[in-house]
C-alpha cells in the first residue's frame, strides 16, 4: 500500500502532464507514476455522487483479493490506444498478439469465475480495460463495476445494468439477471474487435452494437467473408476461422448456448497451439485450466501491483 503522499508526489499532484486516459462517463482519470522505482498507473475516482464512490471502494476492496495473483509492472499502455479497435493512426497488433491477448484475458475471467467460492462477474470486459505489460501480457483491469453473487447461486438480479455499450449482453440488459454468461458475452465482442481491429460501435451510434454482432454473425451464416483487421502477409485462416467460431459462440443471444468461460480459454489456447483435435472438458476449475497448459500463465487480474486506485 501507498501513502496518499506518495501517489500525489509520483503524479506531481496529478499534473496534466502525467495524465494518461479517462473512463468515457469520467468516473475516473489514469494517471502515470514513479513509485520506489517501479511505474504505475493510478486511476483517480472523481467522487461526486454516490455511485462514484461505491465504484471505487468496489475496486480497490475487489482488486485486493486478486492481486496475489498478478506479476510484472503495467507499461502505460492500453489496448485502445494501441490501434486494436480501428484507430487509423496505429498499425494492428500482429495476429499473433491480439491471439495471446484474448488467451490471457479468457484465463483471467477464468479466475474470476471459479477461483473463489462465489463467482466475481466482471460486468465491464472491453478493450478499454485490458493493460498490456512490459512484455506484452495481457491484464485484465477495474472492478469498479463488477459483483460478487451470493455463495451457492449462479445469478442475481440488479435493478441497474452497468457496462459499456456495445459490450452488454443483450440477456442482461433486457433481464437484469447478471450471471457468469453475461461476462462471456462481453468476451465474445472483445475477440470480435481483437480480430476485426474495429470498435462494436462507431461515431457514437449507439444503435451499431446491435448491428454489429448481426452483421458478422449474418455473413458468417452465408458463407461470406468476415473483414478481418491487420496485414494480409499475417493472416492465418485456419486460426481466424476457428477464432471467429468461438467468438460468435460466446456471442449466442439465449445465455444458456454460450459455453463457460474456462472452456473458453482451453479452446484459445488449443487455437493458438493449432491442438483443434484434443478434447475440451465440459467442466474443471481455473487451477485445472492452468495446470493443463504449460504456455498459460498465471491470470492477469485486475490493477495491482502496476495500477493503484485512488478516490479523492
Amino acid at each position: 500500500m501507498f501513502s496518499s503522499d506518495q501517489i500525489s508526489k509520483a503524479t506531481n499532484h496529478f499534473d496534466p502532464k502525467c495524465f494518461l486516459d479517462e473512463d468515457r462517463a469520467r468516473y475516473f482519470t489514469l494517471y502515470k507514476g514513479i513509485i520506489q522505482g517501479r511505474p504505475y498507473v493510478i486511476k483517480r475516482y472523481i467522487v461526486q455522487l454516490y455511485v462514484e464512490e461505491k465504484m471505487g471502494y468496489n475496486d480497490i476492496v475487489l482488486s485486493s483479493r486478486v492481486s496475489d495473483v498478478i506479476s510484472g509492472k503495467l507499461d502505460y499502455r492500453v489496448l485502445n490506444s494501441l490501434g486494436t479497435v480501428g484507430n487509423l493512426d496505429t498499425p494492428l497488433l500482429p495476429w499473433n498478439a491480439r491471439l495471446k491477448i484474448a488467451k490471457e484475458v479468457a484465463t483471467a475471467i477464468t479466475y474470476l469465475h471459479t477461483a473463489f467460492s462465489r463467482i466475481i462477474i466482471h460486468r465491464d470486459i472491453k478493450a478499454e480495460n485490458v493493460f498490456l505489460d512490459k512484455n506484452g501480457t495481457a491484464k485484465l483491469t477495474d472492478l469498479s463495476n463488477a459483483l460478487t453473487l451470493p455463495e451457492g447461486k449462479s445469478w442475481i438480479l440488479e435493478e441497474i445494468v452497468v457496462g459499456t455499450i456495445g459490450y452488454i449482453d443483450p440477456d442482461y440488459s433486457m433481464t437484469g439477471f447478471v450471471t457468469e454468461y453475461s461476462d462471456v458475452f462481453s468476451f465474445g465482442i472483445l475477440m470480435l474487435v481483437l480480430l476485426m481491429g474495429r470498435p462494436p460501435i462507431s461515431d457514437g451510434n449507439l444503435d451499431d452494437d446491435r448491428r454489429f454482432i448481426g452483421y458478422v454473425r449474418d455473413l458468417h451464416e452465408r458463407g461470406e467473408p468476415v473483414e478481418l483487421g491487420g496485414d494480409s502477409n499475417d493472416m492465418k485462416p485456419d486460426q481466424m476461422k476457428m477464432f471467429l467460431e468461438l467468438a460468435l459462440r460466446c456471442c449466442e443471444k439465449k445465455k444458456e448456448d454460450r459455453p463457460k468461460m474456462i472452456l473458453v480459454a482451453k479452446e484459445l489456447k488449443l487455437i493458438e497451439k493449432g491442438s483443434f483435435d484434443s478434447e475440451i472438458p465440459e467442466n474443471g476449475s481455473s487451477q485445472q485450466l492452468i495446470a493443463d497448459s504449460n504456455d498459460i500463465s498465471s491470470p492477469r487480474v485486475t490493477s495491482t501491483p502496476g495500477a493503484i486506485s485512488v478516490l479523492t
